[in-house]
């Protein structure tokens, strides 16, 4: 497992290299896509990307907490979370499956 980390410039080079597209328009393509997902889910819509998982903001309530350094009781404010949840062909390749499924996957 490494902890290489990828980029948008990284994404835009794949784009660039396996579409044939031009480097700016790669670049722009890249940043169109990722704005589209994240106007979505600020209007708190639900994403799916096909074979890949779905994102999803969710409201959490406020709750009481515990410093644990003190043991003192604070109150953690509302909010609203974002969560990923990876589809089945996407966890089968994680896990070294082929990502084939013949059932259908839940993103």
């Amino acid at each position: 497992m490494s902890n290489q980390t990828i980029t948008r410039a990284d994404l835009s080079q794949a784009v660039y290299e396996q579409v044939g597209l031009s480097r700016n328009e790669s670049a722009d393509l890249v940043e169109s896509v990722l704005e589209e997902i994240c106007k979505a889910l600020e209007r708190g819509e639900l994403v799916k990307i096909s074979s890949f998982g779905t994102f999803q903001v969710r409201s959490k309530r406020q709750r009481i907490g515990r410093n644990p350094k003190t043991g003192e009781e604070v109150p953690i404010l509302p909010r609203r979370v974002l969560t990923f949840r990876a589809s089945n062909v996407l966890k089968e390749r994680i896990n070294g499956g082929t990502g084939d499924t013949s059932s259908n996957d839940d993103a």
